[in-house]
């Protein structure tokens, strides 16, 4: 499993919010779940287009936050961020608030400056930040042909999904008690529940090495310095490289138990998700059971029928003449009598 999924990643960035802690552990949980960069990256993006105007730079945040942190676990998100920032940053910068031009533009220094995207990526970014913000000067309230298109179009598959949707409904309610439907279900059931199986095994075996049990940490964090979790102790720093020294412990200290914490916030999902899953695994052992009892009834009552058929060929047998017994006619039976002898006076 990776307890990873769209419907969560969507309900994580609608509670969003600006704060440096709500970005930085929202990123830890999506960087925990890297093999699904393709996705996710898909999902900010759509979530960015459908944001409030005062939420997106918060978006374009994250990603840096996701992007720069990841880098040392691998390219994945660097390269997924890639096929979408020109169209994100033109999208912000057109629709945000006029102040977000200028932290927007710092971040692509940011970028820039720290090598995480090549020098021509970043200033074709720029520029689409200038057009967008051209184009916005000049039609403040209209909507590209293009995005007007698309809006239909996405309109229109939804109708087509929906009324798809209808027919498979009613050609189901119509087949409901159709026998070949019937027969054949059984099949899909069992299909469903091996992939649901497998999914649990998955699941499991990735909780094995969830952040809780992870004792190399747990005994870092509790080998941090009293000097870092009670503020009293401040008194005793005396000199600046003194308070240097506790200044780096602390950051460092706050860096391990922020990974920590969002490693902590994605196990806690994959618990909720594994929980639901054992939920819909046990009813639907509840309704094989139910089904494998009804037939094991069918099955008792054939068996019952055939016992007494079987009973009843074993006395019909019993009850036929033993051929055995009968004389024995090899070579043929005798002549009959000649009409002449049976009427002789003789």
């Amino acid at each position: 499993m990776s307890s990873f999924s769209e419907c969560a990643l969507e309900k994580k960035l609608s509670e969003l919010s600006n704060s440096q802690q709500s970005v930085q552990t929202l990123a830890l949980w999506i960087i925990h779940h890297r093999k699904h960069s393709a996705p996710i990256v898909h999902v900010w993006h759509r979530e960015l287009k459908k944001a409030k105007s005062n939420r997106k730079l918060t978006f374009l945040y994250l990603a840096n936050d996701v992007i720069q942190n990841s880098k040392r676990k691998g390219p994945d998100f660097t390269r997924e961020f890639e096929s979408v920032l020109l169209d994100a940053c033109s999208h912000v910068a057109r629709e945000a608030d006029g102040g977000c031009k200028q932290h927007i533009e710092r971040l692509l220094t940011i970028w820039k400056e720290r090598g995480v995207y090549r020098a021509d990526f970043v200033q074709h970014l720029k520029l689409a930040i200038e057009d967008s913000n051209s184009y916005k000067r000049k039609s403040p309230k209209r909507k590209p042909p293009e995005e007007k298109k698309a809006t239909r179009r996405s309109y229109q598959k939804v109708q087509k999904v929906q009324e798809v949707q209808q027919v498979v409904q009613e050609e189901e309610e119509d087949d409901e008690d159709n026998d070949y439907r019937g027969n054949y279900s059984p099949s899909v059931t069992e299909t469903a529940d091996a992939l649901l199986s497998e999914e649990l095994v998955k699941a499991l075996q990735e909780l094995e090495s969830a952040a809780s049990g992870d004792a190399t940490v747990r005994q870092r964090i509790a080998s941090l310095p009293q000097e870092v979790q009670d503020v009293s102790l401040l008194e005793k720093i005396t000199d600046k490289e003194a308070a240097d020294k506790l200044s780096k412990t602390v950051d460092e200290a706050c860096l391990l138990l922020a990974e920590y914490n969002g490693r902590l916030a994605a196990e806690l999902e994959d618990r909720r998700q594994l929980a639901r899953m054992l939920t819909d695994y046990i009813h639907s052992q509840k309704g094989a059971l139910s089904d494998r009892e009804r037939k094991m009834q069918e099955y008792k009552q054939k068996l019952a029928l055939v016992t007494q058929v079987r009973r009843e060929l074993k006395s019909h047998i019993q009850s036929l003449p033993d051929l055995s017994l009968l004389p024995n006619v090899t070579g043929g039976l005798a002549p009959l009598p000649s009409a002449g002898d049976l009427f002789s006076t003789d």
